[in-house]
């Protein structure tokens, strides 16, 4: 990182663990971009994030958003130190259930997005920059009605170590975060009555060891922490944050 204070671009960055990551990086004196789609959380997110943090427009699945966010990045702080690829959607559903629009719309989000934000930032991060991926234990662990969104987060999963030793040269460090059951507005997506909603959830959170679900905030402190020169040695890794969900039964 320079010397003058670091820089962080973090896509879907307007709600849940993107938004908290956004505001503990900029407590932590980081310059911070988020970007998002959705007017209405736009919206939501200039009013609750920090007036310093530069909230962008911009299309996970279009190569052109990925290209304008690269040229404001530039123009506004002249390069990064911090890529937190985190946009994502998710959409649960059995294998007879799908349709070709979905499955193509999951991975123009989930992998093409991703993939291409990082080529036009490219250039822009700086010697010994952090990039950092949004997986999720589905990727890993079976998820009945998890397959399709599985195979496009398990996408960014499968490029990671490859990105990591591409990118050593320039020692920028390529690491993914796999959340488990965490409580982020994703849960409120889905088209379940509310109390069917509060019924899965208490399902789940009790298959969890630690009892509960964990919070946007606490993801966001495991992403400080690769971002950081603490992590300096860590790359090409996947890092779990669960609750012990992920643990052999």
């Amino acid at each position: 990182m320079t010397g003058a204070d670091p820089v962080a671009l973090i896509t879907g960055g307007t709600s849940g663990i993107g938004q908290a990551t956004a505001a503990l990086l900029h407590h932590r004196g980081y310059q911070v971009i988020v970007t998002g789609q959705n007017p209405a959380t736009l919206t939501a997110a200039r009013a609750a994030l920090p007036e310093q943090v530069v909230v962008f427009r911009a299309d996970a699945r279009s190569l052109a958003d990925a290209g304008r966010v690269a040229a404001a990045a530039r123009d506004r702080f002249g390069g990064l130190d911090v890529l937190f690829l985190n946009a994502g959607i998710t959409r649960p559903g059995r294998v007879e259930s799908f349709d070709e629009a979905t499955w193509d719309d999951l991975f123009a989000v989930n992998v093409k997005g991703q993939f291409f934000t990082l080529q036009k930032t490219l250039p822009l991060l700086r010697e010994g920059a952090s990039v950092i991926l949004t997986v999720g234990i589905g990727a890993t662990r079976g998820i009945a009605g998890g397959s399709a969104t599985a195979a496009s987060r398990g996408a960014l999963l499968a490029m990671m170590p490859s990105l990591a030793v591409e990118l050593a040269p320039r020692r920028i460090r390529v690491n993914a975060v796999s959340p488990g059951p965490i409580d982020t507005p994703i849960w409120a997506k889905n088209a379940l009555p509310p109390e069917q909603r509060a019924e899965i959830a208490q399902a789940v959170a009790a298959r969890v060891p630690l009892g509960r679900f964990g919070t946007a905030e606490e993801v966001a402190e495991l992403v400080a922490f690769l971002a950081a020169p603490a992590a300096a040695y860590i790359t090409g890794e996947n890092i779990t944050i669960a609750g012990g969900t992920a643990l052999p039964a």
